[in-house]
């Protein structure tokens, strides 16, 4: 048994080598991991005992994808200062290309570069209640270990854009039902039917497949142009605001259109520039936002549970968008103005946000009666007796950036309990001190439900 820095190396009696990732909880991939992955499929291929390679994740996680904290860093690059180092070196020539099989055996997460790693390997057996997924566009960039090459060759472009686009995630049944993955097997016989296949594909009792090359899932060009551009409509529809979803199906067509290993070089280096981006730094820090916040000394902690949610109210001149986002979540809303003509005005408004989801297919007309059931209308606080929750929007000149030197954005939020009287002891104020997320999500479509989330209020 070979001991390395991130990875488990044991060759066992079968001419089986199992690599196990070892980098709890995740097992994510950071540039260490990956080179000693490298060392560890180097040193199996190496071996004569060896006939099969395994890689797994060590306490069933196979992988949750590349360590975001390094993202826009330039770590990697800086490491080895080369374009499509891990990708195309490592994934590609010596993972893809090796002359023994290798076979991912998939438990627990599979996300970004995580599944990616399993794409180029010769076979996938799964659990079925692993989750795969290529997850990467939630973080301003794209699949950057072969994803958009890889995918589609196996599940066809359809389902491939969905995932990708979407970040979408499907389960081990659902990944073995669109040939994402060969067979499943539960989680205490994985690693030994993972061992058997690839002795399998050895001694050719199985097919020796290198999804990098696999043509026969792709559209014919024709066909698969129209869908790439019906993808980038929708794409344009969703996000105006953001360029990465485009770039991404920019890359995807490259492959097709030109060959699969002149996809992985564009991919490669649209992945070094959307790494830098203000996109990507934008949606890290509100990802370890959200990570930070569900983890509260005193709170959390303490085994508290959530109280429901079942009203909302929302008072000011900023209300509309909130309102929008609190009824599109399902929250019955009740929205608060001081003049009745502001009111009748804000109700419109919101209307108006909710026919559009209509208009642009999101939404059917069963959903935008029952979205416009839970909004009302008020001149008073009387009918707040009766709600959990109540933000108070400011204007969007206070929410201004440039008029604020601290860049920090400040929003009422008021927790109710019995009595509307004991408001003064639930009111917290949540500041905002990254500016360049704020002016994006001031700009960009793709925060407004993001940003709006219902935040746990603490029996």
């Amino acid at each position: 048994m070979a001991m390395k820095a991130k990875t488990q190396l044991v060759i066992g009696d079968d001419g089986v080598a199992i690599i196990t990732l070892n980098n709890p909880p995740l097992n994510l991939l950071s540039f260490e991991v990956m080179l000693s992955l490298k060392s560890s499929i180097e040193e199996a291929l190496l071996c004569n005992e060896v006939k099969a390679i395994v890689v797994n994740g060590s306490r069933g996680k196979f992988s949750g994808g590349a360590d975001v904290t390094v993202f826009g860093k330039s770590e990697m690059v800086k490491k080895r200062n080369e374009v499509g180092f891990l990708s195309i070196e490592l994934i590609t020539n010596l993972l893809e290309a090796a002359r023994k099989p290798l076979v991912a055996a998939i438990d627990g997460p599979a996300f970004g570069g995580g599944l990616e790693i399993a794409l180029a390997c010769h076979a996938r057996i799964s659990t079925p209640t692993s989750q795969l997924g290529l997850t990467e566009l939630q973080y301003g960039i794209i699949p950057g270990f072969g994803g958009t090459q890889r995918l589609p060759r196996l599940v066809g472009l359809p389902k491939a854009l969905e995932m990708i686009l979407m970040s979408k995630r499907v389960n081990g049944k659902d990944a073995f039902s669109m040939s994402l993955v060969d067979a499943l097997a539960p989680a205490d016989e994985l690693i030994r039917s993972a061992s058997r296949w690839g002795l399998d594909i050895s001694e050719a009792r199985k097919p020796w497949i290198r999804s990098l090359y696999r043509t026969n899932r792709l559209e014919p060009l024709k066909e698969a142009r129209l869908i790439l551009n019906m993808a980038r409509d929708e794409a344009q529809k969703q996000n105006p605001n953001v360029t990465h979803p485009l770039i991404c199906i920019d890359v995807i067509e490259e492959g097709i259109v030109s060959g699969a290993r002149i996809g992985l070089w564009k991919e490669a280096e649209a992945l070094n520039e959307l790494r830098q981006s203000e996109t990507c730094k934008s949606l890290v820090h509100i990802f370890f936002a959200r990570y930070n916040t569900s983890k509260i000394s005193g709170i959390t902690d303490m085994g508290l549970q959530p109280r429901k949610v079942n009203r909302v109210g929302v008072i000011g001149p900023g209300s509309i968008a909130i309102a929008t986002a609190f009824i599109l979540a399902n929250f019955p809303v009740i929205l608060k103005e001081d003049d009745e003509n502001y009111l009748v005005s804000a109700l419109g408004e919101i209307k108006a946000n909710l026919q559009s989801h209509l208009m642009a297919g999101k939404m059917t007309t069963e959903k935008l009666e029952r979205a416009v059931s839970l909004l009302k209308g008020v001149l008073n606080y009387d009918s707040f007796k009766d709600v959990d929750l109540v933000v108070e929007a400011l204007s969007r000149s206070f929410l201004d950036v440039s008029q604020n030197p601290d860049g920090c954005i400040p929003v009422a939020v008021t927790w109710h309990t019995q009595e509307l009287a004991k408001d003064a002891h639930w009111e917290r104020y949540i500041r905002t001190c990254y500016r360049e997320v704020v002016k994006f999500a001031n700009k960009s479509s793709i925060f407004a439900r993001g940003l709006v989330k219902v935040p746990p209020i603490w029996k």
